[in-house]
């Protein structure tokens, strides 16, 4: 499934081609998740992910916004980067109140959905199906853990398009896992290469900015997963730019 965002170039001037299996959202990634903060739902929504979608086509690095329920459908038509949802249920269209249904997401526009983030945790049996479920209907899919031992378990098991690592205990915080604990990236990464080739590494927790980035990525993963950096920032724009520029420090 094509999407709209532009790769970001390498280090030989030559411009990345986005993937073209189904469900992916291009690579070096920058996903931002916009959580339920009051600075981030309703109104104050679609102006993040507008600066999110011009501030990534600017400097060519490909960009995605995980939203909260209510938003998923004024955000994925009125943005032409990915529009993702911040969690699915593993069922069919039909007598759902209540549920998140995979169906409902791709009738709205919505290109795929993070899976087990540890603000709502499913358990590992729970995910293949989803991962086939969204695949299916042309949607990606992103499943969050939170160490290396289970991003690999759940890479082997669900095979998803995204796979990203975040321990708890960084989440919300002021120190990246790429600065703190940079053995988990690199543990995740050679382990997920081996359990699913087609799995994508994006690195999660603490991320603030571009420095952070440029780590993540010399570690091997192939891409950020970020929220309160930017959602609680009195100034986004600001750091955005600094983020987007770790992609091109590398």
């Amino acid at each position: 499934m094509a999407t709209s965002t532009r790769s970001a170039p390498d280090p030989s001037g030559r411009r990345r081609q986005p993937p073209e299996r189904r469900g992916t959202l291009g690579t070096p990634l920058l996903l931002l998740n916009l959580k339920a903060y009051p600075e981030s739902v309703g109104p104050a929504a679609l102006p993040l992910g507008r600066l999110l979608q011009r501030l990534g086509e600017r400097l060519g690095v490909p960009t995605a916004v995980a939203a909260s329920a209510p938003d998923l459908g004024t955000l994925a038509r009125s943005l032409t980067i990915p529009v993702l949802a911040q969690h699915a249920d593993d069922v069919p269209p039909g007598a759902r109140t209540g549920w998140m249904v995979p169906a409902a997401l791709h009738a709205a526009g919505v290109k795929g959905s993070l899976l087990g983030h540890s603000e709502h945790p499913l358990p590992d049996r729970d995910l293949p199906g989803l991962v086939r479920r969204l695949r299916t209907l042309g949607l990606a899919s992103v499943i969050c853990a939170g160490e290396d031992r289970q991003a690999i378990r759940r890479a082997r098991q669900g095979h998803p398009d995204y796979l990203a690592v975040e321990p708890p205990e960084l989440i919300g915080g002021h120190v990246s896992v790429s600065a703190a604990r940079p053995e988990v990236i690199t543990r995740s990464v050679r382990g997920i290469r081996r359990a699913s080739r087609n799995t994508r590494v994006l690195c999660g927790a603490g991320i603030h900015n571009g420095e952070d980035v440029r780590r993540a990525l010399e570690l091997g993963a192939e891409g950020v997963l970020l929220a309160s950096a930017v959602t609680l920032s009195p100034a986004p724009g600001q750091v955005l730019r600094d983020l987007l520029s770790g992609f091109s420090r590398r």
